[in-house]
């Protein structure tokens, strides 16, 4: 069955490298480092074309040949927004395009038989209505989360909302521009369908574990290390003094001294 959504409001972001990272991306033996590596470049041509409309203000820069008038950005502030875990993968990306930008986070966890939504965290800039916000997840599946995500955001008073995502089902998309007419969606693809698991086919996997599965193990390999260098240490015994003994000739040492009297 054909999935029908409001595609004025999706930007498919499909530029040739995007392509090529993100069919690496997909295969199932590229490696946690190489996966997290890809989300975090694939999450920077999503920045890219999300801010493309940003407002912008002439200002006056003095080059070392004259002075000339040029444009930089207005006054808006920015937030990235990450869905907790997988949307912390795409935000040093969104950040390499704009270091100042504040960092907001939700945290969601998807119910494995209902398939809904839940929301277990949630900390934002406290000038968050006077915002931009970008929110950031990987995949934008059932759209439940995103959706959630959304309306917290709407409720704080922020007007801008983008979403940004790497692969979306059409299903996704269908519903989160039916239950938010405003928000502008940003998606490096749009794949086939969701089975009955509700993953995207052909999809990533399992991006929130795939991209925290390295810096887990990594964690765990520093500690053990960490314990074995403090375990040395403490079972390494000082060195004794230096004795008289220790640097005279065998035949001297064996030798007795007589002390003559007084």
């Amino acid at each position: 069955m054909t999935v029908t959504y409001d595609a004025s409001r999706v930007t498919l972001v499909d530029h040739p490298l995007v392509q090529h990272k993100l069919s690496i991306l997909r295969d199932k033996n590229t490696g946690t480092n190489q996966f997290r590596q890809l989300v975090r470049e694939l999450a920077l041509f999503d920045g890219y074309e999300a801010m493309r409309d940003l407002p912008m203000e002439d200002v006056e820069v003095e080059t070392p040949i004259t002075t000339a008038t040029f444009k930089q950005l207005a006054g808006k502030k920015l937030a990235i927004v990450p869905i907790l875990r997988a949307g912390l993968g795409m935000v040093d990306g969104i950040l390499d395009l704009v270091p100042s930008a504040r960092v907001g986070h939700i945290g969601m966890e998807r119910d494995e038989v209902t398939h809904e939504p839940h929301e277990y965290y949630c900390k934002m800039p406290k000038d968050i209505d006077q915002r931009i916000c970008l929110v950031v997840d990987p995949m934008l599946a059932t759209g439940g989360s995103a959706e959630m995500a959304i309306s917290y955001l709407r409720e704080r008073g922020v007007k801008d909302i983008r979403m940004l995502c790497i692969v979306a089902a059409p299903e996704g998309l269908k519903s989160l521009t039916e239950k938010d007419p405003d928000v502008h969606i940003y998606t490096c693809a749009i794949d086939d369908h969701l089975n009955e698991a509700a993953y995207i086919v052909p999809g990533l996997g399992d991006a929130a574990t795939a991209s925290t599965a390295r810096s887990s193990r990594w964690a765990k390999t520093v500690a053990a290390a960490n314990t074995k260098k403090r375990c040395a240490r403490s079972n390494k015994r000082r060195p004794r003094a230096l004795l008289l003994t220790d640097v005279l000739p065998c035949r001297v040492r064996e030798k007795r001294i007589t002390v003559p009297a007084a």
